[in-house]
């Protein structure tokens, strides 16, 4: 099925009136529903049946490295500040000990397509400890030598120069995803984030001459001190810099929850008005540089992968956001990483003590997840596809999962049908749509089939917009 791909419409009103906090949908269930009674022995089991599917997935595997030299005010990421390279060392001997442990549960013809470091800053590791890592992880998973493999890494350019980056191709990495955030000097120093245009320029021009396939920024609005006209600025740097995609993401101030944001002063936080002319500043200028708009935070350019996937029905969602390899069973590797393997999530222990101390024991650090009941796959494969698409036909739908969609989501469609009274989405027999004035809304439509909301006390989420 081929989809049309639709430029939103900027309401701010609208918008203001919907803001509401609600789940990403990364996954679904939300990690929230994540519990305890998802152990080693469930994980073990979810491999098992994993491997004897009669076409079995290939594998995407996730590495955490948790490390940074310095905190951003701004980060809600599960990482630790240090200068200590012989924390990285005995952090290794871990990881490698999980590595060997997880691989010997797959079956060796299972071959991994796509890899993915994150954090924390990857690039904390020098090249040598990368081409270590990359070697112990080569030995023990069958990484696919086609053409089609990504092998991604965030990067933070205050710490990599051009000779790191060309040490990351050598190593088979063809995407790269580089921080920003604002290159507006007074946002910089109210979060903890000095950095050039200059030093982001290096590492993204050392990626196109080793290589790398793919380049992707990271942008932040919401920081405290942004104007509109400062991140305007920030956007004519960002443009000029040619990535092929580009991320803006909305700053979420929890305090409560993150530490490091106790250090930015409220007060310097932009207002509510302001907020929504920051994002509606960057539709206008990404869309006037030929920026595709593909949903929530990601914009890429109208020859990227991720549009070809969204036209072509084959988008998927995951952890690290929109991803064309959503084909594949989730290997998280690593403190708090998580993984997705069959019809279950597991994360693993969220810090070091406990991390260590399972290895130690000669066990996987499994320390939550959730299998998922027949209820669940059918609502993630709901919103999934209004995540990914915008639309969803309803009849083929019912087809495919045994059910009568209207009488299954009786109760979804009235609320459906309250935000097609506004018109951020449109309703007939067959089709759900989400109009252009609700596509920056993804998140308000998807919540309409979340089973999981208002039960219970409700976790902590950022807000919408």
């Amino acid at each position: 099925m081929n989809h049309a791909i639709q430029i939103p419409e900027f309401d701010p009103a609208l918008i203001a009136r919907y803001d509401v906090a609600g789940p990403r949908y990364t996954s679904y269930p939300t990690a929230p529903q994540f519990h305890g009674d998802f152990d080693e022995r469930a994980l073990r089991a979810a491999i098992r049946a994993s491997n004897e599917d009669p076409i079995p997935r290939p594998l995407s595997i996730y590495v955490h490295v948790p490390f940074c030299v310095s905190p951003c005010f701004y980060c809600g990421c599960n990482r630790i500040i240090t200068r200590d390279v012989g924390k990285a060392d005995r952090y290794l001997e871990r990881l490698y000990r999980e590595i060997e442990l997880v691989a010997r549960l797959f079956d060796r013809d299972r071959q991994v397509t796509q890899l993915h470091f994150g954090g924390g800053t990857p690039n904390f590791l020098d090249v040598p400890r990368m081409q270590e890592l990359m070697g112990v992880l080569a030995r023990h998973f069958s990484f696919s030598q086609g053409h089609g493999r990504e092998f991604g890494i965030e990067i933070d350019p205050r710490f990599a120069d051009a000779d790191y980056i060309r040490g990351l191709g050598e190593l088979g990495f063809n995407r790269i995803s580089v921080g920003i955030q604002d290159f507006d000097p007074a946002v910089q120093a109210a979060v903890n984030r000095i950095q050039s245009v200059a030093q982001t320029r290096e590492v993204l021009e050392a990626a196109r001459a080793s290589g790398f396939r793919s380049t992707s920024v990271d942008l932040i609005y919401g920081l405290p001190r942004q104007t509109v006209a400062g991140f305007e600025r920030t956007l004519d740097e960002v443009i000029a810099l040619a990535s092929d995609r580009v991320a803006v993401y909305a700053y979420a101030h929890l305090p409560e929850m993150f530490k490091a944001q106790r250090q930015i002063k409220a007060g310097e936080l932009p207002d509510p008005a302001t907020r929504l002319a920051l994002i509606g500043c960057a539709l206008a200028r990404l869309n006037e540089a030929g920026y595709v708009y593909v949903g929530m935070d990601h914009f890429a350019r109208g020859d990227d992968e991720l549009v070809s996937a969204q036209r072509a029905g084959t988008l998927q969602r995951n952890f690290q956001g929109y991803s064309t390899h959503g084909e594949c069973d989730i290997v998280g590797l690593g403190v708090s990483a998580i993984g997705r393997i069959g019809d279950s999530y597991s994360q693993s222990a969220r810090d070091l003590t406990g991390y260590y101390a399972a290895l130690d024991n000669g066990h996987l650090p499994i320390a939550r997840g959730l299998s998922l009941n027949m209820d669940d796959l059918i609502r993630r494969e709901v919103i999934g596809q209004l995540m990914c698409y915008g639309e969803l036909d309803m009849l083929e739908f019912s087809t495919q999962h045994g059910i009568v969609f209207a009488e299954y989501f009786s109760a979804e469609l009235e609320r459906l049908r309250a935000l097609a009274g506004d018109g951020l989405v449109t309703l007939d027999e067959r089709m759900i749509r989400v109009a252009p004035r609700g596509r920056l809304l993804l998140r308000i439509v998807a919540m309409c089939f979340d089973v999981y909301l208002g039960k219970a006390a409700a976790p902590r989420f950022s807000r919408a917009i």
